[in-house]
């Protein structure tokens, strides 16, 4: 099975078992993890809700996009199908009414950030390596990335438009995380949280192998990012990197640049209209819409294949550069193309307190 729902006491578990592709997520799993949650949520027999990944390697690298790539050409639109209802389970998880662990060790990007970072309990580890790197592959960061990494500020941004994968300071810093605790503790910490009795103990158990995250290496280039990340056009916000000079400077421009310019512009208009959204939901709404619409772009397909297909990591993006996306052609993704949108559904409780540390 690749995804296993089971209880452990009082302790409902959510198991990713794809360890083989790190446990990349498909469409039969996200209902499976809907289900899973749904009846975790509504049980009064269950004070929580702990989240892995099977194998070693990471609790989830994203959505399984080689299908996407597979898919005969007309049978593409399909995809929107697993993006509906994945985001709504990212919106299901955000407003959870109990305590929702997720340990976020080793590989965690795309999707994966999706089904962790919305969560109210985010653990960490020295491990950890989170990015959401979809400009990478002709795409943006969804899974309502855009509501948490615009909150995340000049942070944020970066993320967004470098794709740089960071490690657990920088994680919690970002706000996509919360508590860091040592590999070989996640045993111990699950077997503690096996054993709760009401959804207070969570907190008992996690503080006992919590740890001090320290300073990230981002905290560093805070005034520089902040500075770069101040335009709103991604051209100038490369330029303003390159002007800098430094060493770190000059990679995150170089990082930028070798994105799908697009997918970059695209970026940088969910992200702005993100900062201005009331709540997760209208972040994910916009989202789908520009999702659907990237379906019928060719730095979406090209993307996949060189990272995931042919895996030569030389995508020839089209346009090749940023001045040749007008912003016709971004207002046209932004405004999707008339597919079904998500139907987001409320918990009959209150959300869960975020983790006050």
């Amino acid at each position: 099975m690749d995804l296993i729902a089971s209880r452990e006491g009082r302790l409902g578990r959510i198991l990713l078992n794809r360890p083989q592709v790190l446990n990349t997520l498909t469409l039969p799993m996200v209902r499976e993890f809907r289900r899973a949650l749904d009846d975790f949520g509504t049980d009064p027999a269950v004070s929580a809700v702990l989240v892995t990944g099977a194998g070693d390697r990471g609790l989830c690298a994203g959505g399984d996009v080689r299908i996407l790539y597979e898919l005969e050409p007309s049978q593409k639109r399909l995809f929107a199908d697993f993006w509906r209802e994945e985001y709504e389970l990212n919106a299901r998880i955000a407003s959870f009414p109990k305590p929702y662990v997720a340990i976020m060790d080793g590989v965690v990007m795309g999707g994966g950030v999706g089904i962790s970072a919305h969560g109210n309990r985010r653990v960490v580890t020295e491990r950890s390596r989170v990015a959401m790197p979809e400009v990478g592959i002709g795409f943006f960061p969804d899974v309502g990335a855009t509501w948490l990494l615009s909150r995340a500020r000049e942070i944020g941004a970066y993320l967004a438009l470098s794709a740089t994968s960071v490690a657990a300071a920088d994680a919690i810093e970002a706000g996509l995380a919360d508590v860091l605790i040592h590999a070989e503790d996640i045993l111990p910490l699950i077997g503690g949280l096996s054993t709760i009795g009401a959804a207070e103990d969570v907190e008992v158990a996690l503080r006992r192998f919590a740890r001090h995250p320290g300073s990230g290496r981002l905290s560093l280039h805070r005034p520089l990012l902040a500075a770069a990340t101040a335009h709103e056009n991604v051209a100038d916000v490369v330029a303003a990197f390159e002007r800098e000079g430094s060493e770190f400077s000059l990679r995150a421009a170089e990082d930028i640049r070798a994105k799908s310019p697009t997918a970059l512009k695209v970026t940088r208009a969910l992200l702005l209209r993100a900062a201005r959204a009331a709540d997760v939901e209208t972040c994910l709404t916009n989202e789908f819409k520009a999702a659907c619409r990237m379906l019928a772009t060719h730095d979406l397909y090209e993307g996949i294949r060189a990272a995931i297909i042919d895996k030569d990591r030389r995508p020839r993006w089209s346009p090749d550069k940023l001045d040749a996306v007008s912003d016709e052609t971004v207002e046209d993704i932004l405004a999707g193309e008339g597919t079904p949108l998500p139907a987001f559904k409320s918990w009959d409780q209150t959300p869960y307190p975020a983790w006050r540390g």
